[in-house]
């Protein structure tokens, strides 16, 4: 009797292994709400050749637009938009420190956003442990991990790309949904004083007017 490991019943049991092992970058991700007015930044240790990027959209508040800057460790400006809507930045970094990264509402007075973005640092580490120095060709089962991954992170981009289109959505309906709701209330208070005017007018019209005693007199 062959050992377990030796087994064909073993090989997509090594292949969800391999699939599991490929961790996700360090860095961060995260939803937030953004004040108007208002200004937040983050701050992110980063090794000298290392490379990151920035992913950020904004879900609801005001025309869905936000200022974004990323400030190296000696306070120089490598990347600024304003009044974006989403956007992707990607560097490597030159110098060995703390960069920031801020989103700005400072230009809007009365509304607030809700700002998502995700912060990656970073190669991506091989899925298998000798794919970056191997010299001959992957086997099925190691083509058939690299395909898998693949499509495994193209998933996860659609599913937060989709969950973020939903809560826009959503917010957006809950906004149409309220103006439609005061709109309705306006209608009905307009149409009550209308019906009221209406009333008192007809009333005048129908009312008799009593001689003064004068007028009988004479």
């Amino acid at each position: 009797m062959g050992r377990a490991g030796s087994h064909p019943a073993s090989a997509p049991l090594l292949l969800l292994l391999v699939l599991l092992r490929a961790e996700r970058l360090p860095g961060a991700e995260l939803t937030f709400e953004l004040p108007d007015s208002a200004k937040q930044c983050f701050h992110e240790d980063v090794e000298r050749g290392a490379r990151f990027s920035l992913d950020y959209q904004v879900i609801t508040g005001g025309h869905y637009d936000v200022d974004c800057y990323v400030e190296d460790p000696l306070g120089n400006t490598i990347y600024q938009e304003t009044k974006k809507q989403y956007d992707s930045f990607t560097h490597r970094a030159e110098v060995k420190g703390v960069y920031q990264f801020c989103f700005s509402n400072e230009f809007s007075t009365f509304s607030h956003k809700t700002v998502y973005f995700d912060f990656q640092v970073g190669d991506e580490p091989p899925i298998l442990p000798d794919m970056g120095n191997r010299v001959t060709a992957l086997t099925q089962m190691e083509s058939a991990c690299v395909t898998i991954h693949e499509a495994l992170k193209t998933v996860i981009d659609s599913q937060t790309h989709y969950r973020l289109r939903e809560a826009q959505d959503r917010a957006r309906a809950e906004d149409l949904s309220s103006r439609v709701s005061c709109w309705s209330i306006g209608e009905v208070i307009a149409l009550l004083v209308v019906s009221f005017s209406q009333v008192l007018l007809l009333k005048a019209f129908f009312t008799e007017k009593r001689a003064s005693p004068r007028a009988l007199h004479s």
